[in-house]
């Protein structure tokens, strides 16, 4: 779903910030050497999505052939957030970096790595909710990266059984219950669980979290006016009564089992995001899927469609090529060329116009256009925390007090950590 990067103190000694995406930094600084090679100035490019590779390949072969003078480097090595980690660590910070807007973005402001886009004007054209989260991600009232990609974490639904069991998409927590009970009753299954991989719990927590515990959970958390046990008790109540409605053995099968269990028919939802959708398909080309938001209220404007910025682009603030550096990204955010990121990955962009037609997704639209969206809670738990292994055991043990304190002490071991 998403690469996790523990936050680090890293030791980063003088570092010339940025002003602006267009300053030059001159030679000083130990980014990665974009040394100029047959007359070609050679900019590393390190991004963290093994699914967009080869789209970023596409991209990067069309930059190149309008800018012949420019050679982009890709590098999307396995575990990419820990090759990052380390890059920052020895002072070789690649001098364009498209990673998740989580901890590990955190973790970089922090260190001081990234240029300001601050005032940027590509931000114009970036809807707020995007630009806020990776403030309230870092902690800073500045931005040192653009939203490019976003996803969506919601309930995947197989159309064709909903139809054959004359079901409709529920839009309140009574009708998705009842919903679930009337699937069970005809003696099917309504969702499939892959617990055996530990991350799997984390998409519907972060609904029912989401939905739940106010817009300003975290800024009250950080300040220590709020503490998961005076804040999750209803997500986690209705996140065991969600699990009701699953298989048995729901720490028995894993993510890929999963992917090929519900394009085989074998549930009639799937509590993955749209990241899914393309294994899926892999397993079942013809099967006609949707996807609706988890309707974890019963009043549909608080339930919050959780989407967060799956893919930002950053540049080093140390890169010889600021102004190379720049112009790629702001190649990638031309609308054309976005709108060919967000097919090809099959995710959502976060340029303002540029839409995904997958039908797959149509029902997500409405959430994206009113701004009913709100951010994966977990972006903002520490890894540290291991909230996968911490719902996993929830799971097991179904004690919800118990939960919600060792969240709370191990959020205090976090802190005391930094």
């Amino acid at each position: 779903m998403k690469n996790v990067l523990k936050a680090t103190a890293v030791g980063v000694a003088a570092i010339s910030m940025l002003s602006a995406c267009g300053s030059d930094t001159g030679n000083q600084g130990a980014s990665s050497d974009s040394a100029a090679k047959n007359g070609k100035i050679e900019l590393q490019f390190l991004q963290y999505k093994p699914e967009a590779r080869a789209t970023f390949d596409k991209l990067i072969a069309k930059f190149e052939q309008q800018n012949p003078n420019i050679h982009i480097v890709q590098d999307n090595p396995p575990d990419a957030s820990t090759v990052l980690k380390t890059k920052v660590a020895a002072g070789e910070v690649p001098d364009i970096v498209a990673n998740g807007g989580d901890n590990v973005y955190a973790s970089l402001v922090k260190a001081g790595v990234l240029t300001d886009f601050t005032n940027a004007p590509e931000l114009k054209n970036i809807p707020d909710a995007y630009v806020k989260m990776l403030k309230d991600i870092s902690g800073s009232d500045k931005v040192y990266a653009i939203p490019y990609g976003v996803n969506a974490d919601g309930i995947i639904y197989n159309k064709k059984l909903f139809k054959e069991m004359n079901l409709t998409v529920p839009k309140t927590w009574d009708e998705f219950t009842a919903l679930c009970k009337k699937i069970q009753e005809a003696g099917k299954l309504p969702f499939y669980f892959t617990f055996k991989d530990s991350w799997t719990t984390l998409p519907s927590f972060n609904a029912f979290a989401a939905s739940t515990q106010g817009d300003d959970f975290y800024a009250k958390h950080n300040a220590g006016q709020a503490t998961y046990t005076s804040s999750y008790k209803v997500a986690a109540e209705k996140y065991l009564q969600f699990l009701s409605f699953g298989q048995k053995d729901n720490f028995g099968k894993g993510y890929n089992d999963g992917n090929v269990a519900f394009a085989n028919g074998e549930s009639l939802m799937y509590a993955q995001g749209v990241w899914a959708i393309a294994e899926i398909k892999k397993a079942n080309p013809n099967i006609e899927l949707g996807v609706f938001p988890y309707p974890v209220t019963n009043d549909p404007n608080k339930n919050m469609l959780v989407s967060g910025v799956d893919q930002l682009l950053a540049i080093s603030a140390e890169t010889k090529h600021p102004e190379e550096a720049k112009k790629f990204i702001s190649f990638l955010l031309d609308s054309e060329n976005a709108k060919e990121y967000t097919t090809g990955v099959n995710t959502f962009s976060a340029v303002k116009g540029v839409t995904q037609d997958d039908a797959s997704v149509a029902e997500l639209k409405p959430y994206f256009e009113k701004g009913q969206v709100a951010d994966f809670v977990d972006h903002y738990v520490p890894s540290s925390l291991k909230l996968d292994q911490i719902l996993q055991d929830l799971i097991m043990k179904k004690d919800v007090g118990a939960f919600l304190q060792r969240l709370d002490d191990e959020w205090s071991k976090a802190q005391s950590r930094k």
